[in-house]
């Protein structure tokens, strides 16, 4: 199972940014997927997460912020992040469970500028 992550980049404060999340190799089913991130100097964080049953939960510091996404056909995981602040500057990390374990990819790096 191979993940790529995409969508990262520059943006300014206030912007919108969409990563994208494309799963590969020998996948049936993708349970549950989640975006993580993590920032220079600090612990990986949770950002939102969506259960195969359609559950979302984010962080609260994302609540009406972020949205997270995903298109099961195309094995893809989605996250639309608008209203960016400079303190969203991470490596943005997706993670799906699928045999029994979870996956992750390499990440995305964020970067907003104030």
């Amino acid at each position: 199972v191979q993940l790529q992550a995409s969508g990262g980049g520059l943006v300014q404060a206030g912007g919108s940014l969409r990563l994208s999340c494309a799963a590969s190799g020998r996948i049936n089913n993708i349970n549950d997927v989640t975006w993580h991130r993590q920032a220079p100097g600090k612990q990986r964080e949770m950002v939102a997460s969506l259960t195969s049953s359609g559950i979302t939960n984010s962080a609260d510091s994302e609540k009406g912020r972020f949205t997270i996404s995903r298109d099961n056909a195309k094995k893809t995981v989605y996250l639309e992040m608008n209203s960016l602040k400079p303190e969203d500057t991470a490596v943005y990390y997706c993670g799906v469970t699928t045999y029994g374990r979870w996956w992750w990819g390499q990440g995305t790096q964020v970067t907003v500028s104030s």
